[in-house]
């Protein structure tokens, strides 16, 4: 680096806090020479470290408009301070990165990270619609494209509205959320968080978790408006394929259904698959293939206790990591038979 440079901090945008950063830094182990992806841009905090610890390259995506911007702040940012910039900036859903990636001729990756879930700065933008706390239009897409979340309420049937609730949000009254949705949008078209908030409260009580009655609802409407298990399912299986030997992926979830899917593959991929009978073909043949990778995390990693107090959002996070395994060096011939 130039002496007459300044380095870039590792200090995040105002407003963002990367969640469980020095673990994702361990399990990442960034260094000088490689190239990592960042499948998830938000704020930039984990993309922003990962530069910030090694001479590495580092590729970003994100769907969200807003997340490239800030992407290319940072870009402008590692110009001034190194001459040059590290990162490049990819717009889509990680759900696409090997197609995104290919079309960019970038190299196998030696790490991907992935921050599962909505940002804290969608959350906190009541324009965007994500959150009840703040009123404004019933949007939700992480992206802008696609149906919104008022779309979705306002005109999928009762029953189907049910499904999304109890599927996605894990909502134990969600035919009860449904029909009062029902009913309340017979009456004038429901456009607004603080209005869709209310409808849920009115039929869902709240408990001793105070966890408010329609966090549940909120979520299961935001996942299925942004495909959201769907991406992380390619996403997972395309991180998996395009790790280059001795590459690592890093995964933060926040609740258990994107920590369950998580699991999954990276125990499919470490062989550590609950199989089918012993007696199936298909479990006898998976025993017999020797795992192209190992568990870097034999069970998931949670914040501390300090990281959760002073950030709440924490709280829920959960990490696992995978790294796939060195191609085994054949060349050597020193247990070959000896000629007498």
């Amino acid at each position: 680096m130039n002496a007459m440079t300044t380095p870039l901090t590792t200090t995040p945008p105002p407003g963002h806090v990367p969640v469980m950063l020095a673990e994702v830094l361990q399990m990442l182990a960034p260094r000088d020479g490689a190239t990592y992806l960042d499948g998830t841009f938000g704020g930039g905090g984990y993309a922003r470290a990962i530069l910030a610890a090694a001479r590495c390259t580092l590729w970003a995506i994100d769907r969200d408009p807003a997340a490239i911007r800030r992407g290319e702040a940072l870009q402008a940012e590692l110009r001034a301070a190194e001459g040059t910039s590290r990162l490049h900036m990819v717009e889509g859903g990680f759900g696409d990165m090997r197609a995104l990636l290919d079309a960019r001729d970038a190299p196998a990756l030696d790490g991907v990270v992935l921050d599962l879930g909505v940002s804290s700065f969608q959350i906190d933008e009541g324009a965007r619609g994500f959150s009840f706390r703040h009123d404004g239009p019933l949007d939700m897409r992480m992206g802008d494209t696609g149906p919104t979340a008022a779309d979705i309420v306002n005109r999928t049937d009762e029953s189907d509205l049910a499904d999304i609730l109890y599927q996605y949000g894990e909502e134990r009254l969600s035919r009860r959320v449904a029909r009062a949705i029902v009913a309340a949008r017979a009456q004038a078209p429901i456009l607004t968080t603080f209005r869709l908030a209310e409808i849920i409260r009115s039929v869902v009580p709240g408990d001793r978790s105070g966890i408010d009655p329609a966090t549940r609802s909120f979520q299961g409407l935001r996942i299925h408006v942004n495909d959201e298990l769907g991406q992380i399912r390619s996403g997972l299986d395309q991180a998996l394929e395009m790790l280059a030997p001795g590459g690592r992926l890093v995964v933060v979830s926040f609740h258990s259904l994107e920590d369950r899917l998580v699991k999954q593959a990276m125990h499919r991929a470490a062989g550590r698959l609950p199989g089918p009978s012993r007696y199936d073909p298909r479990s006898i043949q998976a025993r017999d293939e020797a795992p192209g990778f190992r568990l870097l995390t034999g069970r998931t990693l949670r914040p501390g206790d300090a990281e959760c107090r002073a950030n709440p959002r924490a709280r829920s996070a959960r990490l696992r990591a995978i790294e796939r395994l060195p191609i085994p060096d054949t060349s050597d011939t020193s247990h070959a038979e000896r000629r007498p």
